[in-house]
């Protein structure tokens, strides 16, 4: 098949309880490399050539376990798309109104203190903090 497989995408597979299949490693390995946060389609295109045998649903049904176990985040932060990060460290997003890109941002401090704690009786585990509007690109246009 000629597909090589990235160490460090098996261990985040590993790590998270994840039985690492080719299909499973080479979508993982994808989001690492492409910090784009692409969506079901743009996985699906980028290893498609590379993996004959994978399938859309196979792509969606992936990334979806890896958001359930906590190994890729789902970005819900257009109503019209859902895309993938490889990167699961606490930070915001910037989702650009005029190009559609979406952006990684450092998180405030303030927001990262509130993860774990307890608010209102309800325990905080997970915060999506998002920004929109336009990137620097589309202000010089």
């Amino acid at each position: 098949m000629g597909f090589k497989y990235s160490e460090e995408a098996v261990e985040r597979l590993k790590s998270k309880s994840i039985k690492p299949s080719i299909q499973r490693v080479a979508i993982m390995d994808y989001l690492i490399m492409n910090r784009t946060h692409p969506s079901v389609d743009d996985v699906y295109r980028g290893l498609a050539n590379t993996i004959p045998t994978l399938s859309k649903t196979t792509v969606y049904n992936t990334l979806k376990l890896f958001s359930e176990k906590g190994a890729a985040l789902m970005l819900t932060i257009d109503e019209s798309r859902v895309n993938f990060d490889g990167d699961t460290s606490p930070h915001t997003h910037f989702l650009c109104k005029g190009c559609s890109k979406i952006y990684d941002l450092q998180m405030p401090a303030s927001v990262k203190e509130v993860v774990g704690m307890s608010l209102a009786g309800h325990q905080i585990s997970e915060i999506h903090y998002y920004y929109k509007g336009l990137c620097r690109s589309c202000l010089e246009v």
